[in-house]
């Protein structure tokens, strides 16, 4: 194996410092799915805005509350992905980072 990439779900979720630490141990790239898992020591993150979905998500609640029916509500996808970039774990795996993605990332932590 040379690197690791996670899905989102509950399990990974709750294990998300744990992984971290295993991919750091064995010192493989980790691409996480949310800033939190990212924020655990994943050395980069794709993903949805997991607040401003939950904030989204009360528009359908409202809805449903009004009267709607929720199989006639259609389903959103998110608005845009953000991608997090960590250079601290890059370094301490001894990667070097390709200068397109700094244009890209939407967070960079030195």
């Amino acid at each position: 194996m040379q690197a690791l990439i996670t899905a989102s779900g509950g399990s990974m979720f709750a294990w998300k410092e744990m992984i971290a630490k295993l991919a750091r141990d064995y010192r493989l790239p980790y691409c996480a799915f949310s800033k939190e898992a990212f924020d655990a020591g994943a050395l980069m993150a794709v993903g949805a805005d997991q607040v401003q979905m939950c904030r989204d998500s009360t528009v359908y609640v409202d809805k449903i509350l009004k009267g709607a029916k929720p199989s006639d509500l259609p389903v959103e996808q998110p608005a845009k992905l953000q991608f997090r970039l960590n250079l601290t774990v890059a370094r301490a795996l001894g990667l070097t980072v390709p200068q397109s993605l700094f244009a890209v990332a939407d967070e960079v932590i030195e």
